[in-house]
């Protein structure tokens, strides 16, 4: 079997632990809007990527997609620093916040549905 480099074996209980604790909001934001390849495409949850785990994962769009907490209003060196190296792996990420996926779910999809569509054109 090919060895992948995109993932940390280690990572693979904690990833299992974040699933089975999977917060409202992305229980909602897969329900309503990425399950099911309901954008086209496949997305996975809480999927490793280099030393991380992903929220939401789309292997073919290099997406991924991250729920913040409420208190997550703004950009942490860690998340900078995440992102750099997920972008260094060839891969996107779209943040939300849990507000704006429980009060404003259409603009979510939206921003989500837009990127997509940009990316193939």
């Amino acid at each position: 079997m090919p060895h992948n480099h995109n993932y940390n074996p280690k990572l693979k209980p904690f990833a299992r632990s974040l699933r089975q604790e999977s917060t409202k909001t992305e229980v909602r934001l897969w329900c309503e809007v990425l399950s099911k390849g309901r954008t086209g495409y496949t997305f996975l949850r809480q999927r490793p990527v280099g030393n991380y785990i992903a929220d939401f994962l789309c292997k073919e769009l290099k997406l991924i997609i991250e729920v913040d907490g409420y208190s997550h209003n703004f950009k942490t060196e860690e998340d900078l620093k995440r992102d750099k190296e997920i972008a260094d792996l060839g891969f996107t990420t779209l943040r939300f916040n849990d507000e704006e996926v429980m009060k404003d779910l259409s603009n979510v999809e939206r921003v989500i549905v837009g990127w997509i569509e940009s990316s193939q054109t």
